[in-house]
């Protein structure tokens, strides 16, 4: 099958990606780990000992980047629709998270623990219609976010990749209500084009 111009582009920018490149050579799943790598930097989210909820985990990325910097003291729960390949130190359950069984499964595999901190970089199988794919993001992120309400320990933290459009001011109204302090972080590794950036919870009151 022909590849349309559109499709060339994108895999001539993805091939010659510096972070496409890096994640090859340093042995991450995706290019995503360096979003997590470079706000965890700056903001200090995880620490030896955490529980923390990976919620849209495949490919794992941000999971491998979790479990390096839990140093083999802490536990992490990966959640996803899509199959995941293992990875030592990670519990993978597969389902898709709109569904109250694969929650109930999740909060379950918990045993009543609070978690330290929940991270999502979950996106909806995208149709291209902006406004269905805005909607499917801020469905998503809202039930991360009550699942953060009741899941997560006072002082935990959130963050989730939100998508600037529909839906936006009423999720970062929610966060605030929630969280002592709400930033925004926009990643080197989050595309400039790309209307994503990355809501942090921080302090759950």
């Amino acid at each position: 099958m022909k590849l349309k111009p559109s499709s060339k582009a994108w895999m001539h920018e993805h091939i010659n990606d510096e972070f496409v490149k890096r994640a090859q050579k340093e042995g991450y799943r995706a290019r995503a780990a360096y979003k997590l790598i470079e706000i965890d930097d700056k903001d200090k989210l995880i620490k030896p000992g955490m529980t923390i909820v990976d919620l849209g985990a495949t490919p794992g990325s941000w999971s491998q980047v979790a479990v390096q910097r839990l140093k083999g003291q802490g536990r992490i729960i990966a959640l996803d629709l899509l199959e995941m390949e293992p990875i030592k130190g990670v519990e993978f359950i597969k389902g898709d998270f709109r569904e109250d069984a694969v929650l109930k499964q999740l909060e379950n595999s918990l045993n009543g623990k609070q978690v330290d901190l929940v991270i999502a970089d979950m996106a909806p199988n995208m149709s291209g219609i902006t406004i269905v794919d805005q909607a499917g993001a801020a469905y998503l992120t809202e039930l991360a976010l009550e699942f953060s309400r009741d899941k997560l320990k006072p002082t935990g933290n959130f963050l989730v990749k939100v998508f600037i459009g529909e839906g936006f001011d009423d999720i970062l109204r929610s966060m605030r209500t929630m969280f002592d302090k709400v930033v925004t972080r926009k990643p080197k590794a989050s595309r400039g084009r790309s209307s994503e950036v990355y809501l942090l919870g921080l302090g759950r009151k």
